[in-house]
C-alpha cells in the first residue's frame, strides 16, 4: 500500500475570516470544488460546520461523507473519510494564516493509502487537479 500526499500552497487578495467561512461552509465548499455537497449531520458545537459534521460529497451511490475532526476557526479545519471509499488513513488539513496586507495564505493538504494498488497515483493526481481548479475560485466566491 502506498501512501500519497497532495500539498497545495495559494495566497488570495482576500481576508482570512472571509476565505476560512467559504472553506468552513459546507455547501459553499461545494460550490469551490464544483461537485454537490450537502451537510448530512450538524456539529454539537457553536457553529454546525464544526467537528463532528459531516458532508456528503457527490450523488446518489457515487458519494463520500467526511467528518470534520478538528475546527479552529479562522486557522485550521481536518477531515477525513468516514464512508466506504477506495481510499484510507485519509487526512485533509486546510491551515488559513494572515499573508502581507489583507491577504489570505491557505496551506491545504491531503494524505491517504490506496487500498487497490496503483489507484492511488490516479486518483491523487485527479484531486490534485480538482481542488486546484476549483481554488482558483476563493477570490470570486469568497
Amino acid at each position: 500500500m502506498a501512501t500519497y500526499t497532495i500539498e497545495i500552497d495559494e495566497t488570495f487578495d482576500v481576508p482570512r475570516s472571509r476565505v476560512f467561512a467559504l472553506f468552513a461552509d459546507h455547501e459553499r465548499f461545494g460550490k469551490l470544488l464544483g461537485a454537490p455537497v450537502k451537510r448530512i449531520r450538524d456539529s454539537d458545537q457553536a457553529d454546525p460546520n464544526g467537528v463532528g459534521s459531516i458532508r456528503k460529497i457527490g450523488l446518489g451511490p457515487i458519494s463520500i461523507r467526511e467528518t470534520v475532526i478538528t475546527f479552529e476557526p479562522g486557522s485550521l479545519i481536518e477531515y477525513t473519510i468516514s464512508s466506504m471509499s477506495p481510499i484510507r488513513n485519509h487526512l485533509g488539513r486546510i491551515r488559513f494564516a494572515d499573508a502581507a496586507g489583507d491577504r489570505t495564505r491557505v496551506l491545504y493538504t491531503i494524505t491517504f493509502e490506496d487500498v487497490v494498488p496503483y489507484t492511488g497515483k490516479w486518483l491523487s493526481s485527479a484531486l490534485d487537479r480538482g481542488i486546484r481548479r476549483g481554488i482558483r475560485r476563493v477570490p470570486r466566491l469568497a
